[in-house]
């Protein structure tokens, strides 16, 4: 299994997963709600429809995880400025701080699941992963999340 890339970055990803969940629960939050919270603050405000479908995710867990980051007082649900129907989701100022914390929790991930690695080759990975992912990004199902160029970067 250790000569398959495919296990490895499996096996990897669940670990870059358990301890990035480990770190945002100490928080109260979930992958989802770091997921929309960045989402919402890379894009500008959003209807819940779109981001469900940006998320390839269900509305009503959507909207569940919307609600969880309102009443932490991170987003607010405020009509649309260009279709009064509309109903944007946006981040808030507590939101962006919150965010900011966060980051540096990503990156403590990320150093703990990198620990092997020089800082040269954490930047080569990097590189090689995004390179993957935007090999796969391109072939994507239509609809689905696709990061930005400055998540890219980041």
């Amino acid at each position: 299994m250790l000569n398959l890339s495919a296990y490895l970055m499996y096996a990897t990803g669940k670990a870059a997963r358990r301890t990035l969940s480990d770190k945002l629960a100490a928080r109260g939050l979930r992958l989802w709600h770091l997921t929309v919270l960045t989402l919402v603050a890379d894009l500008g405000p959003q209807p819940k429809g779109v981001l469900a479908a940006r998320l390839d995710m269900n509305a009503a867990d959507l909207a569940r995880v919307v609600k969880d980051l309102a009443d932490a007082g991170q987003v607010d649900c405020v009509r649309s400025l260009t279709d009064r129907r509309r109903v944007d989701v946006r981040i808030t100022p507590q939101g962006r701080t919150a965010l900011d914390h966060l980051n540096a929790d990503i990156a403590s991930a990320d150093d703990d699941l990198l620990t092997p690695l020089s800082e040269s080759e954490r930047e080569q990975l990097a590189a090689l992963l995004r390179r993957v992912h935007a090999h796969h990004e391109e072939r994507g199902p239509a609809g689905g999340f696709r990061v930005t160029a400055q998540a890219r970067q980041a």
